[in-house]
């Protein structure tokens, strides 16, 4: 007795539904983000929790979801074959083929994936409620499948080597911090991307360089001691006899509050002092980090391979790199740089690159000399006399004072943009 055609019909109509259901889950448990979809799992969410189980091994999914589908859209295939022998026989076959190819293609693969991909987790939640006690079911199947599969892959040569392929590198994780937009505050992602860039930074960077250490000189007089520690602006002064790479030790100011000014004496002084600790050139700010809490230090010199100091990087130094300027010292970069007209800045030459860049928003490149200074006399090989021009990064360059040994100060122009031709 042959099936009715309304049967038939009806049941091709749910062999469809089960195969769009089969391939919009696919599409939409493969484009879950797998770090939302973690953190959904953990504030208890079930589908996410499911979810995030079978995405733990994909090869079953796969295997159960290739599975379903093709055994539905298989026996769509014979039903229609049925179907149009009842209605006009074998002529009817090729067109019912046709048909049905395109009913797939449309109703069952395209339209499903499409609104899978554009909402992945209303899709694939209530999906993995699915497939979560449907793959228990059916696992020996699923498992001699991933097995045929896995020895075929193997005999091409392909190995799994149980790789985390969602694990972010630190350049990627940059990019999901850039794209965070309004979820995370524009100071908050700078911060973010600053503690990223820690590892790119050195101490060379940050430190307050030989020449403009402030210490005190135990070769000098008392009254000028006293003075220097009463004009200070910091809280940690080196102490040193005539030069700083002759350095003696390192005062803390508080430690000086019991004394008076009868009782003060190099001798005294030199009591007070704790020893310096010093860190090489080129120490990635990240390690050093960790190494100013491990040893609880707040303040370092810097040294070269001969052991001459190079600078003082201290910890406020490091913190700045990651929340920025949270002082109003004078010797700030604000006074390195004067507006000298509409699109133009007097800058003194001797101003670090990295402070410049971030205060004034330029792009002048910093992996190389660490002063403007540097960087310029790097590019001309020679110090330039004044009225020299030149154009670094796209950044016009006028000298306005130099010496004998360096340049003074520089007029900086608006950056001009190069037009690239590809035409």
């Amino acid at each position: 007795m042959e099936t009715p055609l309304a049967g038939l019909f009806g049941l091709l109509f749910v062999l469809l539904l089960l195969s769009a259901f089969f391939s919009g889950s696919e599409t939409a448990l493969m484009s879950l983000n797998r770090y939302q979809l973690r953190h959904k799992a953990k504030q208890g969410q079930r589908g996410a929790r499911l979810a995030e189980h079978l995405l733990k091994r994909p090869d079953r999914l796969l295997g159960l979801i290739l599975l379903g589908n093709n055994l539905v859209n298989f026996t769509a295939a014979s039903l229609v074959g049925v179907i149009a022998y009842q209605i006009g026989g074998q002529p009817a076959a090729a067109a019912g083929t046709i048909l049905l190819t395109l009913a797939v293609l449309i109703f069952a693969e395209t339209a499903p994936k499409t609104l899978a991909a554009m909402h992945p987790e209303k899709f694939a939640f209530p999906a993995a409620m699915v497939y979560y006690p449907l793959l228990k079911v059916t696992y020996p199947i699923v498992w001699l499948t991933n097995v045929a599969s896995n020895g075929v892959l193997y005999l091409l040569g392909v190995r799994n080597k149980g790789n985390d392929l969602h694990a972010l590198t630190r350049e990627e994780l940059r990019t999901v911090v850039h794209e965070a937009g309004a979820r995370i505050s524009s100071r908050y992602r700078q911060m973010l991307l600053s503690i990223l860039d820690l590892e790119k930074v050195t101490v060379d960077d940050v430190m307050v360089p030989h020449n403009e250490i402030i210490g005190l000189n135990l070769d000098d007089d008392d009254a000028e001691i006293q003075k220097m520690i009463a004009e200070s602006q910091h809280t940690r002064l080196p102490v040193f006899r005539d030069d700083i790479d002759n350095i003696v030790g390192v005062l803390h100011l508080r430690h000086l509050a019991n004394v008076t000014s009868a009782e003060f004496s190099k001798e005294t002084l030199r009591k007070l002092l704790s020893e310096p600790y010093f860190v090489p050139e080129g120490t990635p700010l990240s390690i050093q980090l960790v190494q100013f809490q491990r040893h609880r230090e707040r303040i370092a010199m810097v040294v070269d391979e001969y052991g001459d100091i190079q600078g003082i990087v201290t910890l406020e130094d490091i913190l700045e790199e990651i929340v920025g300027e949270f002082t109003t010292d004078p010797s700030d970069d604000e006074n390195d740089v004067v507006k000298d007209g509409t699109d133009t800045f007097l800058v003194d030459a001797t101003a670090n690159i990295r402070e410049l860049n971030r205060s004034q928003g330029w792009a002048l490149p910093t992996d190389g000399p660490k002063t403007l200074n540097g960087l310029i006399v790097e590019l001309l090989e020679t110090i330039p006399s004044s009225s020299t021009c030149l154009k670094i990064s796209g950044y016009p360059i006028e000298i306005i004072e130099s010496d004998d040994n360096r340049i003074r100060s520089v007029r900086v122009g608006q950056r001009i943009e190069v037009e690239s031709n590809d035409d």
